[in-house]
């Protein structure tokens, strides 16, 4: 299995970046989300680690719920959603699909 090459027997190679498709990529994904967003004062609900959530100065809040690779943003301020996808777009790769239609659930 893999690829042997002459003098080099009993080595491996090291990764210096995750590959899609491993089985621990999502994982350091959530890891490196988890770290970010509660950098930014967000904390995720005790009942459910995908639900982030941030009391915002005026005692309103914001929402962000993470399922896999979709996100869904929600709340009142309209400019403290815009600011959250700025910085959620500097630092992931991402794109904005508009505002959501419909929401599937049990």
């Amino acid at each position: 299995m893999g690829f042997k090459t002459a003098g080099k027997k009993n080595m491996v190679c090291k990764l210096k970046k995750l590959l899609y498709g491993l089985k621990q990529s999502p994982r350091q994904w959530y890891k490196r989300f988890d770290s970010f967003i509660r950098g930014k004062r967000y904390t995720h609900n005790h009942y459910d680690l995908c639900v982030y959530y941030n009391r915002l100065p005026r005692g309103e809040y914001i929402y962000q719920l993470l399922y896999v690779n979709d996100m869904l943003i929600a709340s009142k301020s309209r400019s403290i959603i815009d600011k959250l996808k700025k910085d959620l777009s500097s630092e992931f790769e991402m794109k904005d699909l508009g505002e959501t239609k419909k929401v599937l659930g049990m």
